[in-house]
């Protein structure tokens, strides 16, 4: 069958001395023209009848005939352009197709009329034409140009098995049956593989050492041939054929100029590489055609048989692709099915861990503050004990008395001498060096609330009357100066005034007092002559305390100690509420340093009489984190009442740093869990290794060992015949 619109045709056997080049593209164009204007046959056959041309060639036309006795459909190829033509050239064409006859490949020989005039012979009709014409279309999918493929290696296998060589595969010569299946004919310029004789194939189609007028044949020229099917079935476009590179050929005289263009352009040109990236090729499949389409020959594959286990393994890779994602994607989906699970069990332990460790965290809080409360109320109650034991001496109501009516300091020498003795003998039983004797100062009141004595001396306060505070009155408030109640009456026993602010230090104090009353000659209770009080930071009183718990962390409070207002909420002592921070801080930024809402109102469900009951919090907002950002963020804090004080110690430390153990036990299961799921991802990965060794015999790295590998020399293969086939 007849193309016209192949590439360029070179044949040595017609070349006068290597001078004259065969029929171009548009001579041939116009021998197809002028074929299909014939409407009678060349000739007549015996037991057929023609029916249309199909095409015209160099040599002759092709026609449609069918069989009379069997109505089979047959293409019948005449010789009737036979100027110059081998005869024994053509007679051995017809023998290798003889030869060739039992391969399913390849376009079968039906019958051969050497005696009729023009000579003919008979091959089986392929209704779907060739190859050229599907490719005329555009590309096809890879799937299909891989099934194509493998019919033509399978066609030439069994040539080369047979001693033939095609030497001029091309589109042209791979016919399409009516089930769109290869076959492959025109062994026109085919060899024998013991032939020295060159053989030119088709120009973008044969290898560039094939286009050598000293060349001798070679199974890897088909092989050459092969990648360049394969590469325009997959890309549109023969390799290399671009048109600049036609117009350097067209612009050569003779053949071995054409031929010598050809080889430079092969091998100075770039890699082909439009086959890369469509879709269906995937890597091995252009590395194939990479491979055969290698300008050097050693580093192609070393024959079709080759190239056809290579296809044959890639289709065996693919095939177990479906298994080979079960193995490994049925694993996975159960890893990942496992995540979850794993993910809420970590969840659930972290959380019961967090829970539990924060529980026991604040028992040990409450704990604490339980003892610093019983602590804290005790050393109240010495204090107290100590000024009650000042105030019934009777000494002092002398000079009490002594004092009546003097206004000057200097002339109240007996109250400070009785005063001062008794805060020495005080001091020295409680040990002066215990930090918890350093009271901020002693003061002694009239009975009409006037300071008539203090130590140390502040003559701001001297004289000044102070019937409106708490520690006098014990009405748990303070009144303006001008604002008394007129039934206001003093303390009739030892009592702890509220927290009030200092204002030479701005944080809160409180006022120990006890009454003063004459006693009669039985010891007797009698008439109310004055106070006795002394007066601390709360902050001095919880020192000694907050240091045996104090804890810090790269710079932090992680645990310490606090004194809150269980009424008002007012923070009464914090290790940030030092003189240096408060003093800045106008009234109205102070007053936020109050518990919230939420807390008061759960402060608010404890009993009143419930001296020992305790508030847990496990999100609790420090209040000085509205003002210092490090006291910020959740912490956990333990409410324990002082007493009958109306004051809650709270032990409180960081969340994070409580929680501490539990996040380090977090992150050892994670690394458990990561390690295992490593362990299990390898152990998949070493089974399916052996498993893949076990179905593939020759090895997963077959692939890249071959593509890698030197090919040698084809082997030899059996039929050596001396004659050298021509152009059909």
């Amino acid at each position: 069958m007849i193309h016209p619109q192949s590439p360029p045709i070179l044949d040595p056997s017609l070349a006068d001395g290597a001078e004259t080049l065969r029929q171009d593209e548009e001579e041939i164009r116009q021998a197809a023209q002028l074929s299909r204007r014939r409407e009678q046959p060349p000739g007549r056959m015996p037991g057929y009848s023609i029916s249309r041309c199909l095409g015209e060639g160099a040599y002759g036309s092709v026609w449609l005939a069918r069989e009379e006795n069997t109505g089979k459909q047959v293409a019948v190829k005449f010789y009737t352009h036979c100027r110059g033509l081998d005869w024994s050239l053509l007679n051995r064409e017809v023998e290798k197709l003889a030869v060739l006859y039992t391969s399913r490949n390849i376009v079968r020989l039906l019958e051969v009329g050497w005696d009729s005039d023009p000579p003919y012979y008979v091959m089986e009709f392929l209704e779907n034409g060739s190859l050229e014409q599907r490719l005329a279309e555009g590309p096809l999918p890879a799937h299909e140009a891989v099934r194509l493929v493998k019919a033509v290696l399978h066609a030439l296998v069994h040539a080369h098995g047979a001693g033939i060589l095609h030497c001029d595969l091309k589109p042209a010569n791979v016919l399409l049956d009516a089930n769109s299946e290869a076959r492959l004919g025109d062994f026109g310029q085919s060899r024998l593989s013991g032939d020295q004789t060159p053989a030119l194939g088709t120009l973008f189609y044969m290898a560039p050492e094939q286009a050598d007028l000293k060349a001798v044949p070679d199974a890897r020229w088909d092989v050459y041939a092969v990648g360049a099917l394969l590469y325009q079935m997959l890309s549109g476009q023969a390799p290399f054929r671009t048109p600049e590179h036609e117009e350097r050929l067209r612009g050569a005289k003779t053949l071995p100029e054409k031929l010598a263009i050809y080889r430079e352009m092969v091998r100075a040109s770039p890699k082909p590489a439009e086959h890369r990236g469509r879709p269906g090729v995937d890597r091995q499949l252009a590395e194939f055609v990479d491979r055969a389409l290698a300008v050097d020959p050693h580093k192609r594959f070393p024959n079709a048989q080759a190239m056809l286990d290579q296809l044959e393994l890639r289709d065996r890779m693919r095939s177990r692709r479906p298994l080979m994602a079960l193995g490994i994607i049925g694993p996975g989906l159960l890893l990942a099915a496992m995540a979850p699970i794993f993910a809420d069990a970590l969840r659930s332990a972290v959380a019961s861990s967090e829970r539990m460790q924060a529980e026991t965290s604040l028992d040990n809080d409450a704990y604490l503050g339980g003892l610093l409360s019983l602590s804290l109320k005790r050393d109240l109650d010495n204090r107290l004990s100590e000024l009650r034991k000042v105030a019934a001496d009777p000494e002092l109501v002398k000079a009490i008395d002594d004092a009546a009516g003097k206004t000057k300091w200097e002339d109240r020498k007996l109250l400070q001498r009785v005063m001062a003795a008794s805060k020495a003998s005080v001091l020295a039983v409680g040990n002066a060096g215990d930090d918890r004797h350093l009271d901020t100062s002693w003061f002694v009141t009239d009975a009409e609330g006037k300071q008539i004595w203090r130590d140390p001396f502040n003559a701001g306060t001297i004289n000044k009357p102070f019937k409106y505070r708490d520690y006098f009155h014990g009405r748990a408030r303070e009144f303006a100066g001008n604002e008394l109640p007129s039934d206001l009456q003093p303390i009739s026993g030892p009592h702890i005034s509220t927290a009030f602010r200092s204002r030479a230090t701005l944080r809160y104090m409180v006022a120990l007092s006890v009454p003063i009353h004459r006693l009669d000659a039985e010891g007797n209770r009698g008439e109310f002559v004055g106070i006795l009080a002394r007066t601390t930071h709360l902050g001095q009183l919880l020192e000694e305390y907050g240091q045996r718990i104090a804890a810090e962390e790269e710079g932090r409070n992680v645990r310490f100690i606090t004194l809150v207002d269980r009424r008002e909420g007012k923070l009464l002592d914090h290790p940030w509420m030092t003189s240096e921070n408060v003093k800045p801080l106008e009234d109205a930024t102070f007053e936020k340093l109050t518990l919230s809402d939420d807390v008061l109102a759960r402060l608010a469900k404890l009993p009143e009489d419930e001296t020992n009951g305790s508030l847990r919090l496990d999100d609790y907002a420090d209040p000085v984190g509205r003002i210092a950002p490090e006291y910020a963020g959740a912490w956990l804090a333990a409410f324990t009442p002082v007493g009958d004080t109306g004051w809650m110690a709270v032990v409180q430390e960081r969340k994070d740093s409580a929680l501490r153990p539990v996040e380090k036990m977090r992150g050892e299961m994670i690394r458990y869990g990561i390690g295992g799921l490593a362990v299990a991802c390898g152990l998949i990965a070493l089974v399916w290794y052996f498993v893949l060794r076990a179905l593939n015999d020759r090895g997963l790295m077959k692939w890249r060992g071959e593509a890698n590998g030197v090919s040698g020399q084809p082997p030899a293969v059996s039929g050596q015949r001396s004659a050298v086939g021509s152009r059909q």
